[in-house]
């Protein structure tokens, strides 16, 4: 059977008519352009800049599965990730024009996935609805497990009521393995409050753990 990802375009144009977003989907058909798998992913977005539909359909299934590792991993909800992944790559086709060429692409990539991650986990937080889900969070647990190896493991009711902001920093830390700067640069705070939520999140999670 067919996976969900293995369809990109079609998934990518359904995921542009749900949002009712204005820009025609990318059509792999537009061009005749010829990929090799030796083109970088750069050679690729010089490609898509220009209107390229192939390109980006090279660009989607060769970074597809990893961007969807980064949503499950920080969501711990396999539908929830899913629909971050499609946004993901909607965000990738609306704002792929302003990439400068100034870092790696797959770096770019990850931190516009990290993005879309942290704005659906705020959304949620405001809802009231819970961002983990029971039986997705064995790769969530194990992880922060190793960063807290003190804590004994019933963490998905203990993360989903951590105020937004400590949520954050300790999946972007914790799990992600991103630096005090790179959060900061992220979450658009100091360095400071990154480590003093960084700090509070811990201390929330070894207080509901040990009740």
């Amino acid at each position: 059977m067919e996976s969900a990802f293995e369809s990109p375009i079609w998934d990518f144009a359904q995921s542009r008519q749900r949002k009712g977003l204005a820009r025609t989907a990318v059509n792999a058909e537009q061009t005749t352009t010829q990929i090799s798998a030796t083109d970088s992913d750069e050679d690729l977005v010089r490609r898509v800049q220009s209107g390229d539909g192939n390109a980006f359909e090279e660009l989607y299934h060769r970074h597809v599965r990893r961007i969807y590792a980064l949503c499950l991993r920080m969501l711990s909800d396999h539908r929830q990730a899913e629909e971050a992944t499609q946004d993901v790559f909607v965000r990738l086709w609306e704002s792929v024009g302003s990439f400068q060429f100034r870092s790696a692409f797959r770096t770019w990539l990850h931190r516009l996935g990290v993005n879309v991650v942290l704005g659906q986990i705020r959304t949620a937080t405001r809802r009231g609805q819970k961002t983990l889900s029971v039986g997705d969070t064995e790769i969530f647990e194990r992880e922060v497990a190793e960063a807290m190896p003190e804590t004994r493991l019933d963490l998905e009711q203990a993360i989903a009521r951590l105020p937004a902001g400590a949520k954050e920093v300790l999946i972007l830390h914790d799990i992600q393995g991103y630096r005090y700067r790179e959060i900061a640069e992220l979450v658009g705070t100091a360095e400071g409050t990154v480590k003093s939520q960084l700090s509070r999140a811990r201390r929330l999670v070894r207080e509901a753990l040990a009740r």
